[in-house]
């Protein structure tokens, strides 16, 4: 028992057999694929609920949101009460999120569902708990790499088959189906995958920091949504929104700052490197996530001059290409910046950013530009986002690494969600008054900001020099 850690002590490596691993990277294709769907589907959503560019936005946007307050929160779960106990409750709720969103009626329900089917992005970090416990570490981190594969497999998986499904049978079937899928998947993990013992803990969860975050957040783009529709609203509103927002993340930090073992220790946020990537982190993908609003409007759209009226089907093999360059540049990114550094990485996906989305703003007269830019963002924000986690993953000590990336994963879907909620108020405010369609100004707009955005980002290389270095 001398000189092992406290997992190691509580259980050692079981003989699973890869079937049981296999059986976990299907639900994590299923889980990819369910998530993935509505990006393609937007613009159809959108006419079949009747709600505007930005009320559409926050289809995706809930569903990220959950996600990024439910990853941390799963770790600590499944090391606490179990991996495989808590992996198959999270499967319940994601099982119903995808039968209300299946059954959905209006935009409320359907964002309800999504709001459940979030709590999936746990199921990664769940995982990787049960491989390292059942399996050596050699066998775990090739089980990890084929999880994480599956999954990023699904979303490519939902991409393309979004539109066939939807415009054959209806668009409800693109949730019951992944949905009945992960319902089996995860009838079959239980029956393979052993029970993990949980490790003890001495501190409880930090559930006053996970609600008040929670709220934080949710209370933030609820707030952003009835800012940007409808031409703005009354000025009395917009404060009382930001009041209810910052009294939130004010009463979050004061619970950090006082819990024996916090959901996020703030102290990370005071180190250069953690800062300084959290920062940069933010620019980019809020400009990724315009451009991830804003390219399936346009290509549903047919106006005078301009859009291409393509099909949902259509829109997702548009949108392939740039879901396989994203799920390349994760494994690019870290290559990258182990061999150039976080700093030079970031410099180069931000001039390819921003001078791609700037000559979009002029030439998007053809399909090809529109994928080549996809193409060309989506690869270009993948390598800097992960340059940046792998480097202040380096640049910290090894005690902190889970709560520095758990931090950088919130940053990351907060830009997303704020770039296409952003995107989606600027094609509401340049909608046609006799049509309610978005004009070719407000696209060439959207274009334009969004490029200015990720120029930010050189902005703050400069400034943050030293610490993105680090």
């Amino acid at each position: 028992m001398k000189g092992m850690s406290l997992s190691e002590a509580v259980v050692s490596p079981s003989r699973i057999g890869w079937l049981s691993i296999g059986a976990l990277g299907i639900l994590a294709l299923a889980l990819g694929t369910l998530q993935s769907v509505v990006e393609p589907a937007l613009p159809l959503l959108q006419r079949e609920l009747g709600v505007s560019p930005a009320e559409g936005a926050l289809i995706g946007n809930a569903l990220l949101i959950t996600g990024a307050v439910i990853t941390p929160v799963a770790g600590k779960l499944g090391d606490r009460y179990g991996g495989k106990r808590v992996l198959v409750r999270l499967m319940a709720v994601v099982s119903v999120g995808g039968v209300m969103a299946g059954l959905a009626p209006n935009l409320p329900v359907l964002l309800l569902g999504q709001v459940l089917q979030g709590v999936m992005v746990g199921a990664l970090p769940l995982s990787f708990i049960l491989v390292r416990k059942h399996l050596t570490a050699g066998q775990s981190q090739a089980a990890i790499g084929l999880v994480v594969a599956l999954f990023t497999g699904g979303g490519m998986v939902g991409m393309l088959f979004a539109g066939p499904i939807a415009e054959g049978l209806s668009w409800r079937w693109m949730f019951a189906l992944p949905t009945i899928a992960i319902v089996a998947t995860t009838l079959v993990v239980t029956r393979l995958m052993p029970h993990d013992p949980p490790i003890p803990s001495g501190n409880g969860i930090d559930w006053p920091g996970t609600v008040l975050l929670s709220g934080t957040l949710l209370a933030f783009m609820l707030g952003l949504v009835t800012v940007t529709r409808d031409g703005g609203v009354p000025s009395l509103r917009v404060g009382a929104i930001a009041a209810v927002v910052v009294a939130l993340a004010t009463g979050w930090v004061v619970v950090e700052r006082r819990a024996a073992a916090p959901m996020v220790d703030l102290r990370m946020l005071a180190k250069p490197a953690m800062w300084n990537a959290c920062v940069l982190t933010f620019v980019i993908t809020a400009s990724s996530g315009m451009v991830l609003f804003l390219l399936p409007q346009l290509l549903a759209v047919s106006g005078d001059g301009y859009g291409f009226g393509a099909g949902t089907t259509d829109i997702g093999l548009f949108l392939l290409p740039g879901a396989v360059a994203g799920a390349v540049s994760d494994s690019v990114g870290g290559i990258a910046a182990r061999r150039f550094g976080p700093r030079a990485v970031v410099i180069v996906g931000t001039v390819v950013t921003a001078s791609t989305l700037i000559a979009l703003a002029s030439l998007h007269t053809a399909e090809w530009q529109l994928v080549l830019a996809k193409v060309l963002t989506a690869f270009a924000a993948g390598v800097g986002t992960t340059a940046l986690l792998a480097g202040t993953a380096t640049a910290i000590e090894t005690k902190d690494i889970g709560i520095a990336t758990s931090l950088l994963v919130v940053t990351r879907v907060v830009g997303v969600a704020l770039g296409a909620q952003v995107a989606g108020a600027i094609l509401d405010a340049g909608a046609e008054p006799m049509t309610g369609r978005p004009a070719e100004s407000a696209f060439v707009t959207g274009f334009a900001v969004a490029g200015l955005v990720a120029a930010l980002s050189l902005l703050f290389v400069r400034i943050t020099k030293k610490g993105v270095q680090a």
